[in-house]
């Protein structure tokens, strides 16, 4: 590097350093002791217009003023119509005076559905009762649970030694099978009945369901018992006797079941007599073949 380049650098730099001090302490002075001199503000007015493709202005706005004097702030001449007040003139309401207040009576209802009452809430279905576990039905009316012999009340039990004559003049044990159809709609489940809390030897008449189902009114509905005299299923009767349901039905047909076995009997061996006073020795007993002795085997 030549010697007068080597000056201009050094020149440069000792410029450079004195202008960022310079600055610094310009930035350290506070805003309000900062002074700017009339004479250091350039005056705008005496240059004129520059135009061309570095100031981006054509000759059109080039005739405008472009000085400061033309550039005047903005007075705020109050709200417009499309704004609105921040801070509302009045906050509170205005006071009512010392005077007390009044209650003012309810208006009229609109229409005379308002002044119907509410419907009234379904309450659950109330039995009283107690449940019996373990249901075994003796009889199409008739079952034992928990110590209770429990006869359906309102209903005449179809015994199961009891025998139906059907239209045809056919007889068939109609008991047996209408004791069949009760266990099968019991199967195991726990009928709730109007009984007494300790049960006893004696049968009781109670009142029994199942769920929703009443089972005086099944067992009669679908004929496998007759209603009582007097009792609530007479009309429930007739229709099964109509309709030949159940009891009041044909004897069910059996030609599709396959014939019942005979019995089979197995032989039976006398037993000889612990005491036999005869005074004939027993017949000697016949012994048991021996078991055949084989070799021993080879010693290794």
């Amino acid at each position: 590097m030549r010697p007068a380049h080597a000056a201009a650098a050094a020149a440069i730099l000792v410029a450079m350093s004195a202008a960022i001090l310079a600055g610094g302490h310009r930035l350290a002075v506070p805003a309000d002791e900062i002074v700017i001199a009339p004479e250091d503000i350039p005056d705008l007015s005496e240059t004129g217009p520059e135009t061309g493709p570095e100031t981006g202005m054509d000759e059109g706005q080039a005739g405008e003023d472009t000085s400061t004097e033309a550039i005047e702030p903005q007075q705020m001449a109050g709200p417009s119509a499309g704004s609105r007040a921040i801070d509302p003139e009045i906050v509170a309401p205005p006071s009512t005076g010392e005077a007390p207040l009044e209650r003012a009576e309810p208006r009229p209802p609109l229409s005379n559905l308002s002044l119907a009452l509410p419907p009234k809430p379904k309450m659950p279905d109330e039995w009283k009762g107690k449940p019996l576990f373990q249901p075994l039905a003796t009889a199409a009316g008739v079952f034992q649970a928990m110590g209770y012999t429990v006869a359906i009340s309102g209903v005449d039990a179809v015994m199961p030694d009891e025998s139906c004559t059907d239209a045809a003049g056919k007889e068939w044990n109609c008991g047996m099978r209408a004791r069949s159809a009760f266990r099968a709609f019991l199967r195991g489940r726990a009928p709730i009945c109007t009984v007494p809390p300790e049960g006893g030897r004696d049968t009781i008449s109670a009142a029994c369901r199942i769920g929703k189902q009443d089972l005086g009114a099944w067992l009669v509905a679908n004929g496998w018992a007759r209603a009582a005299k007097g009792g609530p299923y007479a009309e429930a009767e007739e229709v099964a006797r109509k309709e030949r349901m159940g009891i009041f039905g044909a004897a069910p047909d059996l030609s599709n079941l396959p014939p019942e076995p005979p019995p089979v009997e197995a032989p039976v061996e006398p037993s000889p007599s612990i005491l036999d006073l005869s005074g004939e020795p027993p017949p000697p007993s016949t012994p048991s073949p021996a078991t055949p002795d084989f070799p021993p085997a080879p010693a290794q």
